[in-house]
């Protein structure tokens, strides 16, 4: 019995089940769906090459010719195709992704083709998300205890040199990076992004990194920032980090190169809930305790596998609504969502009620692009799917603040002429 054949094709074709048909129900069994699946959904071709590697390492020592080696090799085979499936829906995100820019943005169509994806570091370089002309200053820090308000921050350390920033012995709850690009020219768009994790995981060294260093290589500011999570802290307590973050951007991103006027919001899963939050409360000063005056409005939202329901933590403020959907407004700024129709850890359903919501309500542009076969944390690492979103997002991101910039034009040429 070949088991050093049979074991890594078995293991092989069960997370590629697990990513073709992925368990909902209970909880439970969703979670180990994602933890089998996230690799194989995002990386088909890597796992076809280690089907052709072992299959060929077992024909070089004779295994295939016994009963359990042809066993193996036939469900190598229909992994194999299974696998393709996996490629196959994940080059679909590109017209999704097509539809939705043009359908949310009036743009025209093929602005995410694959023409335009790194196909190299998809195949080859999957997790080198670090880029020779950007720098990354890290671990600065934010928030009230450093200067007061919401303005605080650290320093740049180091000019140039990759991961450098204040360090010091107050933890690494209040700590952001800034991804910029090395020639540093000044007022670039800025990006704010925040990580997921439930509340009560993550950091911001994990997801996103390829769209942040991708949008820095294109002249955007973008800042990855922790927040504080249970038990340390509680809602709101996560969103008033929020806001100082934003505050801090505005009173201290300059310093980076960052254009405090063209700012937009993102975050991942638990990190959209708190990004989609934060852009529909704008200078809310429950939100803003000690820096009330401090500008907190942003130019866009990026929304990927986010959940839109209530906070669910225990010990929340029970006064104060948590939903995003509870603070529709008319003026909301355009919002892009993105969201996999396979995610077993946020379903899909809650994405579609609060776009559905939203339009009902904003009078801006909310984009929603439902990615064919996506998964919960497709943003981890290159991938087809995830490159594409980050074309998409480019160019969402490139028209709100091209928007942004026309309007103070088109206000003073409205003067004129009246």
């Amino acid at each position: 019995m070949p088991i050093g054949y049979l074991v890594p094709v078995l293991l092989v074709a069960c997370c590629t089940t697990a990513s073709l048909s992925p368990a909902r129900r209970p909880p439970r069994l969703g979670r180990l769906s994602f933890r089998m699946s996230v690799l194989v959904n995002e990386q088909p071709f890597a796992l076809l090459l280690v089907l052709g590697a072992v299959t060929a390492w077992a024909l070089a020592e004779g295994d295939l010719g016994s009963t359990g080696g042809r066993v193996g090799l036939a469900l190598a085979v229909l992994t194999a195709f299974g696998l393709l499936v996996v490629a196959r829906r994940g080059l679909l995100a590109v017209p999704a992704l097509d539809r939705a820019l043009v359908d949310g943005l009036r743009t025209r169509p093929g602005r995410v083709t694959t023409r335009g994806l790194p196909w190299t570091r998809i195949l080859l370089a999957p997790f080198a998300v670090r880029r020779r002309d950007v720098e990354r200053l890290a671990d600065l820090l934010y928030g009230a205890d450093e200067h007061g308000g919401g303005g605080g921050g650290g320093e740049v350390g180091g000019g140039g040199s990759e991961e450098v920033g204040n360090r010091d012995s107050r933890g690494r709850e209040h700590r952001l990076d800034v991804y910029r690009p090395r020639s540093r020219p000044a007022d670039g768009p800025t990006l704010v992004y925040f990580h997921g994790g439930g509340y009560v995981s993550g950091r911001k060294e994990l997801e996103a990194r390829a769209m942040l260093s991708h949008l820095a290589s294109q002249g955007w500011v973008c800042v990855s920032a922790n927040y504080g999570l249970r038990p340390t802290t509680n809602f709101p307590g996560h969103l008033v980090d929020a806001k100082r973050v934003l505050a801090w951007v505005q009173a201290r991103g300059a310093a980076y190169g960052a254009d405090p006027h063209r700012v937009l919001v993102a975050g991942s899963s638990a990190g959209a809930h708190l990004a989609s939050l934060a852009a529909l409360t704008p200078g809310d000063p429950r939100f803003q305790p000690g820096f009330e005056d401090s500008d907190t409005s942003v130019a866009g939202v990026v929304c990927l596998y986010g959940y839109f329901g209530e906070y669910y933590g225990s010990g929340r403020d029970r006064g104060v609504e948590s939903a995003p959907g509870d603070y529709l407004r008319s003026d909301a700024p355009p919002f892009l969502v993105v969201h996999g129709d396979q995610d077993t850890l946020v379903a899909v359903e809650g994405a579609r009620r609060f776009v559905a919501d939203l339009r009902e309500v904003s009078a801006g542009p909310v984009v929603y692009a439902e990615l064919p076969g996506a998964q919960h944390g497709f943003d981890l690492f290159h991938s087809v799917r995830f490159d594409a979103v980050v074309t998409a997002v480019e160019e969402f991101a490139g028209r709100v603040v091209a928007t942004r910039d026309r309007a103070p034009e088109a206000s003073v040429e409205r003067r004129e002429e009246s």
